[in-house]
């Protein structure tokens, strides 16, 4: 096949040159012509001949070039001739050029010079009887069913009970009209209609931008989203229904995120988008059928549900009851072994509570006569005091004595030695006495005053053990005329004057059982802890 672009051009060429009758050669009646000649006169005589044909073939090698035009070959059981059909009639073709589908094309013979052949200008195309519309619906669903547009795999749940129903369908025709009555007959729905043609050369792209523009719509929009399509028309010829047979319609449908409803045609008419939909209705009232249940049924179901609910919630409750009732007669009184053990609870709470107040007691007890013998944390400083007097008086007079034996030691050995040796090791024993006397002074005074603080430490755990520190948080000593400690309740007998101790506060008298009370208003002054003497120099 040539390119338009060449075959154009030549062409362009040929016609435009004139039409010379060729002179004759000399020596011969017979004219001579160019090859350029010989081409036109042919061209025109095949033009004038055949400027109109109608040609039945069988389409072989069809090829679309990046042109846009369109070659093929248009043959039969004994020849095949060359066809062309050129961009802007490929738009209009009603038909799609496929290898070995059968067509009737109607067009003009012209010649290509650039490849001395001859070629049928195609300027429309039908298919040649219904014989080969079917042949090629048939090719056409095994190359879709190839491609998995067909699986049941793809297909999607029709809903139960969708709030939206998008309708696909003429708006003046019958279709439209039974679905919505159908529909209010059943279970009233909103229902979103997009207008279309159903049959005719634009009813396929309409069909296919209806299917696409519901699936654009954007849920939560002021348009509400179907949940559900319907794409519906009557019945009619196979040529009528050729719109749902088209492959962009096709693949809308298998493409369709929502679950769509094929209704084409009555129930024996079947069209490839009843393959690719979700659910195929034989007619467009059946599709609205399949879509919503029939309210009347639902509440009618409910209601028996709700009836039978009921029943079955009763005997399970009765059941349950005979069972409890059956189990509480194996078990005892509750009330009786809640009283057996209320009783043992309060028995161990009152064995608890003189249980703990008997031991509060002994403890008190233990604490007096611990207390008792315990020494006032005065005099025990005062004792240690003294002991650390004494001790310091013995230490400066054994150190006064040491002094002395060293002095009247170095006086000897100074008396024997007359060297100047012996001199220079005198003044060294000097020197080293010298020093020694403020270290003895330091070390002393650190040990006096570690004494002192062990003793200060001693002094304040004393202190604490004492039974002052309780009696100043506001507890009171009862003892006996004699001094001693009253610890029991069989010793407080009625009339025995006691005597009550509130620590550095005083003492005040009393009388056991409402007795004739003696208040002793002496009060014994707080003997304040006499000052630690410190030891000065023992030099």
């Amino acid at each position: 096949m040539a390119a338009p672009q060449l075959k154009s051009t030549m062409t362009n060429d040929l016609d435009a040159l004139p039409l010379i009758a060729p002179e004759p050669r000399p020596g011969s009646n017979l004219p001579e012509f160019t090859v350029g000649d010989l081409a036109r006169r042919l061209k025109r005589s095949i033009e004038d001949e055949f400027g109109f044909v109608r040609v039945r073939g069988e389409i072989s090698q069809p090829k679309k070039h990046s042109s846009g035009h369109c070659y093929m070959r248009l043959k039969d059981d004994t020849a095949v001739i060359e066809a062309v059909c050129w961009r802007g009639t490929v738009a209009k073709l009603a038909v799609r050029p496929e290898e070995g589908l059968e067509v009737i094309v109607n067009g003009r013979m012209t010649t290509y010079p650039g490849r001395s052949q001859y070629q049928l200008i195609i300027e429309s195309m039908e298919l040649a009887g219904e014989g080969a519309l079917l042949k090629m619906l048939e090719e056409r669903k095994r190359r879709l069913a190839a491609e998995g547009l067909f699986e049941p795999s793809r297909k999607k749940a029709i809903p139960f009970l969708p709030d939206v129903i998008g309708v696909v369908t003429s708006p003046t025709g019958a279709v439209i009209r039974d679905i919505l009555h159908r529909l209010n007959d059943r279970f009233p729905r909103h229902v979103l209609l997009w207008p279309v043609a159903v049959q005719g050369e634009r009813a396929a792209a309409e069909v296919t931008a209806a299917i696409q523009g519901f699936n654009r719509i954007v849920p939560g929009g002021p348009v509400p989203r179907p949940d559900l399509l319907i794409v519906a028309r009557g019945g009619g010829s196979l040529e009528d229904l050729m719109a749902f047979n088209e492959e962009n319609v096709v693949r809308a449908a298998a493409a369709s995120a929502i679950p769509l409803i094929s209704a084409v045609g009555h129930e024996t008419d079947t069209t490839l988008i009843d393959f690719a939909s979700d659910l195929r209705a034989p007619t467009p009232t059946a599709a609205a059928e399949m879509a919503v249940p029939v309210r009347t049924e639902l509440l009618a179901q409910i209601l028996d549900d709700e009836r039978r609910l009921l029943a079955c919630a009763s005997r399970a409750v009765a059941d349950r009851r005979n069972r409890v009732e059956g189990l509480a007669r194996g078990l005892g009184d509750p009330r009786a072994l809640l009283e057996g053990h209320a009783q043992r609870l309060d028995d161990r709470a009152e064995r608890l509570n003189l249980a703990a107040a008997a031991l509060l007691e002994r403890r008190r007890t233990r604490v007096g006569e611990l207390s008792a013998k315990l020494r006032h944390p005065r005099e025990k400083l005062a004792q240690a005091g003294q002991r650390l007097t004494s001790e310091a008086r013995a230490l400066d007079g054994a150190l006064r004595h040491a002094v002395a034996m060293a002095e009247g030691r170095f006086e000897r050995v100074a008396g024997r030695l007359s060297l100047t040796p012996a001199r220079v090791k005198l003044g060294e024993a000097e020197r080293r006495l010298a020093d020694l006397t403020p270290r003895l002074e330091r070390a002393y005074g650190k040990s006096v005053e570690e004494r002192g603080a062990r003793l200060a430490a001693v002094g304040q755990l004393l202190e604490s053990y004492s039974y002052k520190g309780v009696l100043a948080r506001g507890f009171a000593l009862v003892e006996d005329r004699e001094g001693r400690p009253i610890t029991r309740a069989e010793q407080a007998v009625p009339g025995l004057p006691v005597t009550l101790v509130f620590g550095e506060e005083g003492r005040v008298g009393a009388t056991v059982d409402g007795g004739e009370p003696k208040v002793e208003k002496k009060v014994e002054a707080v003997r304040k802890p006499r000052p630690v003497p410190v030891q000065g120099s023992l030099f």
